[in-house]
């Protein structure tokens, strides 16, 4: 096990050590830069300097006057030390950004991420119980609609439904014109219900491939002998489900939910989007627009930590629930 765990801490060193660099250079290769848009507004000023000395003296101030791979281990010895700079975008230190945002973010994916779990493991199991069925067809059906759709459509329809057509809701923000006039109750439920649209959006659109990976899993477990032994032993047939079939499906089902734990750190860029959510989408969307690469490097980091923090839980939850599986020195 102490093998394993140092073998996955070095792994996923060189694994965040190889992300850092290939986002720094797709940053610093793209067409546009922060540096040349500030520059020429700042060369447009009464009495300014051209364009071109600008460009310089900015490339010079942010470390942009080196080479893509000078550049980025110059950016990496500071990184390593905690230091990540300021955001060119927020003017602002990136980590004091991202700690401003990332709570609404995990607020979007939490809510969606409960909802989906009591909608899509109890559906998927119906599904199976009740397999080619008019339940079953439906629940499929449903499955991949959810799966088809893309998020930008769903909620475009939303906003289209339940803000322009019916006014429920607003069409942007997390709180509403008179947020500052309400008591500090009347803001908490202002702010929970304008996260109602982006809620069931992330769940229509993520709820789909749990529901049939569910399905799929509670299907195999049903058609095992083990499960044809207990039902001629005349195991009532609800233990049978419950104690047996669903005991064991929902051991690699588990293993998927592991790995939607990175959205609720990442959130939903195209939803936190449309919906003009303030969290890490919406976010990362302004940063990577503008070219900021001290926020894109930070929040693509931390994403890429948390994902292989859950890989290795992943890993080891697989061993624990799993007899026949052994992490490997």
């Amino acid at each position: 096990m102490k093998k394993f765990v140092v073998k996955r801490v070095l792994l996923s060193i060189v694994i965040l050590f190889f992300v850092s660099m290939i986002i720094y250079a797709i940053m610093r290769c793209m067409p546009s830069s922060f540096v040349e848009q500030q520059a020429l507004t700042l060369s447009q000023r009464p009495g300014a300097k051209s364009y071109d000395e600008w460009v310089a003296q900015l490339n010079a101030s942010y470390g942009l006057d080196t080479g893509v791979i000078q550049g980025y281990f110059r950016w990496a010895a500071k990184a390593i030390h905690g230091q990540f700079g300021d955001s060119w975008y927020f003017n602002q230190p990136v980590l004091t950004k991202f700690a401003s945002v990332i709570w609404y973010s995990f607020a979007l994916s939490l809510a969606s991420f409960v909802l989906e779990i009591i909608i899509a493991i109890p559906a998927g199991i119906a599904a199976a119980r009740k397999q080619y069925s008019a339940t079953d067809y439906t629940i499929t059906v449903i499955a991949l609609v959810g799966i088809s759709l893309p998020s930008f459509f769903v909620a475009t329809l939303l906003k289209w439904v339940f803000s322009v057509k019916l006014g429920w809701f607003d069409l942007y923000g997390i709180v509403g014109r008179n947020y500052q006039s309400l008591s500090s109750g009347q803001q908490i439920l202002d702010m929970a219900w304008h996260l109602v649209l982006p809620v069931i959006t992330l769940t229509i659109v993520s709820i789909g491939s749990l529901m049939r990976y569910t399905r799929t899993n509670m299907l195999e477990v049903l058609n095992a002998d083990y499960i044809r032994t207990a039902r001629s032993k005349g195991i009532p047939e609800w233990k049978v489900y419950m104690k047996h079939g669903f005991r064991n499906a929902m051991k690699p089902v588990l293993i998927i939910v592991m790995f939607r734990i990175p959205v609720l750190i990442g959130g939903s860029v195209v939803i936190e989007s449309v919906f003009s959510y303030p969290g890490i989408g919406l976010t990362m969307t302004n940063a990577i627009v503008s070219n900021d690469y001290p926020t894109v490097m930070v929040i693509t980091l931390i994403i890429a930590a948390v994902m292989l923090i859950c890989s290795f839980m992943v890993d080891v939850l697989n061993a624990l629930l799993d007899p026949r599986v052994r992490l490997s020195e």
